[in-house]
């Protein structure tokens, strides 16, 4: 079998492991859905569920993460039941003392005139470039929405 991508429907438990092996085996476009309240306490949630799937060291752990996962997309539920998406997050690589997953959020969700509404925060990902040569976004726009944010 050589599927173009991998993914998982949600990740509970010590199943994470096993997600993050996938991830890690060259496939571009993996994705997994993992409850937590944020994209950090997405990656340390993930962190915890690979570590009790698996007798591996944290810094493995975390090297297998970052070397994974590129974006977190955090979505949340808001009062009247309506799903937005909140943040979205880069996976900018490890801590060089500590070790962590660091992240750089891309977008939040901010209200404005009453209305929630996901703005760039000015950090230029690392993919900003490909996104733009395939026409996936266009670079004036972004602008435009962080100067108005």
């Amino acid at each position: 079998m050589r599927p173009d991508r991998i993914i998982v429907g949600e990740c509970r438990g010590d199943e994470a492991i096993d997600m993050l092996q996938a991830m890690n085996t060259g496939h571009r476009g993996s994705m997994t859905t993992i409850h937590a309240n944020s994209t950090a306490d997405a990656i340390s949630r993930l962190e915890t569920m690979v570590l009790m799937g698996a007798d591996i060291p944290l810094a493995a752990v975390r090297r297998q993460i970052a070397s994974a996962i590129h974006v977190v997309v955090h979505t949340e539920r808001m009062s009247d039941g309506q799903r937005l998406v909140s943040q979205v997050s880069e996976i900018t690589g490890l801590h060089p003392i500590s070790g962590e997953v660091m992240t750089r959020d891309i977008m939040q969700a901010s209200l404005q005139q009453g209305k929630m509404t996901l703005r760039p925060t000015g950090y230029m990902p690392s993919f900003l470039g490909e996104m733009v040569e395939k026409n996936f976004l266009q670079l004036g726009s972004w602008f435009e929405q962080v100067k108005s944010a």
